[in-house]
């Protein structure tokens, strides 16, 4: 059968009678969700689901949450493995229950055989779960299959013979759920019944509260699955504050979350109406999911093509795909680009592929890169790969599996942002779980254009972490170093060991350490502190260690010293939980351990409140430990905290030094989100990425940042902000930058392009900035970009202009290039070396300059330089 005329076969079946719609909501606040998706080679249960969404629960409000699962476990609904696979899931909420016997009279038993019928098991009581008000919908999953003359009746009604029957089946599935729910959600009058999911190995279950709420409505803690998805808050769109307006929506085998929201919503119900797609439950989300739908299913477009419809390349990104991709991309966007949504959003998708049983979990990042996002990977006798609004989602569920499930660690191997419609991976990642009989499962990550993403193979993955202990083993408590040596020279002692240690040895060394820290002996704890500290921070060779797992152990090693003096504090160091008063500093010297477990994440009560409490009362010190997504850390440290020094570790959250003035603020870790914003003095260093609009508006002081930074670093900067970002940033850096000038008091930016790899070597970049507007309508300040092999091109720049390197230009730079290797070990010598042999700082960085682009002067400036 001709595919064209298949695919016009297929729409003119869709074609209903009118119906009154509801009547549409005015849209809701605008805010970020909290979306979390995972996928392992083994099933998880879906209580690290839960851990993630509790931490991430700030990013929600009780209104709309849910989650999707794939890759599901026969047991859990009495199935044999063949009717999981090969049945439909037919999975309905039930708001009225009166309504079940005429639903499976009209909707189920013309249609389908059915295999089996599970209730979905709840708690007894969803009153007893905190915050909850509306009744969470029974729900019934039917596994049917499509009855032989009910198919045959459909094919020769809609010209449909020649299509296969998995087609026609997937078809008559798709309306029909349509049709219950037109018939019992859509229509007026009282809300009774629509579908939940109808896929195969898939299930969607959703509610009015929080994603969390429904892991423990429906008692899925125990629940296997290979692919998750969790979404927190109501739609921005539709019908907000009921079961059938919360994330996630469905297609037919894809159940779709988002953050964000896209203002063309009418031309994607236009588009779709024109394919007799009419949406019914309003939302910006559900049409999403019916666009992937049509475009995978109905028209059979390969992956690739429906993300490029979604999310289209465009400017530079589409100028410098291949010939071929060009052309293809050019015919997607002529046909589809009313129906690529229009403004910030992030998709998360968990679906299956009944013909070979995969089942996936596919990331999509918006070209406009509005919206926060993160992806990892972590692959060990297991797998699991990563995909989230923030990275303490990520660190909460890793947490959570490696506490129970040894072939797990509390670090991902690999971390990363995307550049939505980059040419170089799309910015869409996806994780596939393929099930090939008997065979262990395996997950492959592929960016759009289907290249693999992986880890080095070369590293052993620590099967089984060995347990910190207080009695080392004697050969390691006998080295005179451990027991006397200064911070320095232990440390220099343990880097030089690691590559021969192995797991064993290290958390033997470790264990001595804690000891050495276990008593009241202030020195003892500090140079433990220092040593432990730099351990984390510094890349170092790890000889057949993975460096996720070098870290894991050290960050246990920390949480025990820290809690260590919460047993035992002694004169220098003091200890403050939540819900504990804080300790008077007993002088000058005094440092609070601060344990943010408990704090709430944001609002009066919260973490940041405590730092700014304890600078108050005169700690020069702190120390954050515990953090787990805590937000606004150092933000209310004013002038008169000038001279305070926190350092936080753990996952921190959002907003972390926005404000300070004066303050200093290590981060042992990735930053996430919005950090240094409006920034006015002080510092901020961070051992490893950041998330996006890093510095924004940011007024002064200084800050190091090892790794990359997200979209749109520094935007609208002014005064006097000098940053140094080893890595790239993905778009948009210094994006109206406002900073005077460098070389009198103005501020700037070092670029330097580079990573340090897990065994510490110093890598140079494919290029030092991959995307576009670099330095747009700036008006002061500088960038400085090492770029030796000169592979950033004016065409990446929109307002700024390469110019001249002085030797004024040197002089500003190489002090803060040597403070950047006093943090992080990257030398001055070998950013000014180029092949390994130095070169003069003019042939390793060029500047760029504001250019005095006419959008940027008075109107009568360019009116007469035009004349």
């Amino acid at each position: 059968m001709n595919h064209d005329r298949f695919v016009e076969a297929v729409i003119a079946s869709r074609r209903t009678p009118s119906v009154g719609q509801p009547a549409r909501h005015k849209a809701e606040a605008e805010g970020g969700c909290g979306v979390i998706g995972m996928a392992a080679s083994v099933p998880l249960p879906g209580r690290h689901l839960l851990q993630s969404l509790i931490q991430m629960r700030n990013r929600g409000n009780g209104k709309g949450g849910g989650i999707a699962a794939a890759g599901l476990a026969p047991e859990a609904f009495g199935v044999s493995a063949e009717v999981l696979a090969n049945d439909y899931l037919l999975a309905v909420a039930l708001l009225d229950a009166k309504v079940r016997q005429e639903l499976e009279r009209r909707f189920i038993a013309p249609t389908f055989v059915v295999d089996h019928i599970h209730r979905m098991p709840m708690v007894e009581d969803w009153r007893a779960l905190p915050g909850v008000e509306v009744a969470p919908p029974d729900v019934m999953c039917y596994f049917v299959r499509v009855r032989p003359e009910v198919r045959g009746a459909f094919a020769g009604r809609h010209d449909l013979a020649d299509l296969g029957p998995d087609a026609l089946d997937d078809e008559i599935v798709y309306q029909n759920s349509y049709a219950l729910n037109r018939a019992f959600y859509a229509s007026t009058g009282d809300k009774r019944a629509f579908v939940l999911s109808h896929g195969k190995d898939l299930l969607v279950l959703k509610l009015v509260a929080y994603g969390d709420d429904a892991v423990r409505a429906y008692k899925l803690e125990d629940f296997l699955a290979h692919v998750w998805i969790g979404h927190h808050r109501y739609p921005t769109k539709g019908r907000v504050w009921h079961p059938g307006g919360a994330h996630p929506f469905i297609g037919m085998h894809e159940a779709l979350v988002h953050n964000g929201d896209f203002a063309n919503y009418a031309s994607i119900s236009s588009y779709l109406a024109q394919r007799n797609i009419a949406p019914l439950f309003l939302t910006d989300t559900e049409v999403a999911v019916l666009v992937f739908d049509l475009l995978h299913r109905t028209y059979g477009y390969p992956l690739e093509y429906v993300i490029e419809a979604m999310a289209p390349t465009t400017e530079r990104d589409f100028a410098m795909l291949p010939a071929e991709k060009r052309s293809i991309y050019r015919m997607l966007q002529t046909v589809h680009m009313h129906a690529s949504p229009d403004g910030p959003w992030f998709f998360l998708i968990a679906g299956t592929d009944p013909a070979t049983r995969a089942c996936r979990l596919i990331g999509i990042t918006d070209t406009s890169m509005l919206r926060p996002q993160v992806f990892a990977l972590q692959r060990g006798e297991a797998a699991v790969g990563f995909a989230a609004s923030e990275r303490q989602g990520i660190d909460a569920a890793l947490a959570s599996l490696a506490a129970e499930d040894a072939r797990f660690w509390a670090q991902p191997d690999l971390t990363w942002n995307a550049r939505g419609g980059s040419y170089t991976d799309g910015g869409a990642f996806v994780f596939t779980v393929i099930r090939d009989g008997a065979a262990p499962a395996e997950l492959v990550c592929t960016d759009k254009f289907g290249r693999v993403i992986d880890v080095a193979g070369d590293k052993l993955p620590p099967t089984r972490l060995p347990a910190l202990h207080a009695v080392p083993i004697a050969s390691i408590a006998r080295e005179p170093v451990i027991g006397e040596g200064a911070a320095a020279e232990v440390f220099a002692h343990a880097s030089g060991s690691l590559p021969v240690w192995g797991y064993e040895g290290l958390a033997a060394f470790l264990s001595a350490l804690i000891e050495s820290a276990s008593g009241r002996d202030s020195d003892n704890r500090r140079r433990a502190i220092e040593v432990l500290t730099l351990l984390r921070n510094r890349r170092l060779p790890t000889g057949a260690m993975k460096r996720s797992g070098v870290v894991s152990l050290v960050d246990g090693a920390l949480a025990a010293v820290f809690d260590g003096i919460r047993r035992a504090p002694d004169r220098e160091f003091l200890w403050a939980g939540h819900g504990t008063p804080l300790p008077a500093p007993h002088n000058g010297t005094s440092t609070l351990v601060l344990d943010a477990r408990g704090f709430p994440p944001e609002g009066n009560s919260s973490l940041a409140r405590a730092v700014v409490a304890a600078c108050r009362q005169g700690y020069a010190r702190l120390i954050v430990c515990h953090a787990q997504g805590h937000r606004f850390i150092g933000s209310g440290l004013g002038v008169e905290a000038v001279a305070a020094r926190v350092d936080v570790y753990g996952a921190s959250g959002d907003y972390l030094a926005s404000g300070i003035d004066g303050a200093e603020i290590f981060v042992h870790g990735t930053g996430q989100d919005q950090l240094a914003q409006i920034m006015k003095d002080g510092k901020l260093v961070v051992h490893g990425d950041v998330g996006q609009t890093f510095g924004y508006a940011a007024k002064g002081g200084s800050a190091f940042v090892l790794g990359n930074a997200a979209g749109r670093p520094l935007i609208n900067a002014v005064g006097k902000p000098r940053v140094v970002i080893n890595g790239t940033c993905l778009d948009y850096l210094a994006e109206s930058f406002m900073a005077g000038d460098p070389l009198t008091g103005g501020g700037f930016v070092i670029v330097n392009g580079v990573r340090v790899d897990d065994d510490g070597a110093v890598v140079e970049l494919d290029t030092p900035y991959p995307g576009g507007n670099l330095f747009a309508l700036a008006s002061g300040g500088a960038i400085y970009l090492r770029d030796p092999r000169g592979r950033v091109g004016e065409d990446q720049l929109n307002g700024g202009a390469f110019v001249a390197l002085s030797p004024d230009d040197v002089e500003l730079i190489v002090p803060y290039l040597r403070e950047n290797e006093q943090h992080f070990g990257i030398s001055v010598e070998h950013l000014l070396s180029v092949d390994g042999r130095r070169v003069p700082a003019e042939r390793a960085y060029r500047k760029i300059a504001p250019s005095g682009h006419k959008a940027l002067l008075p109107e009568e400036a360019w009116v007469r330089k035009e004349a």
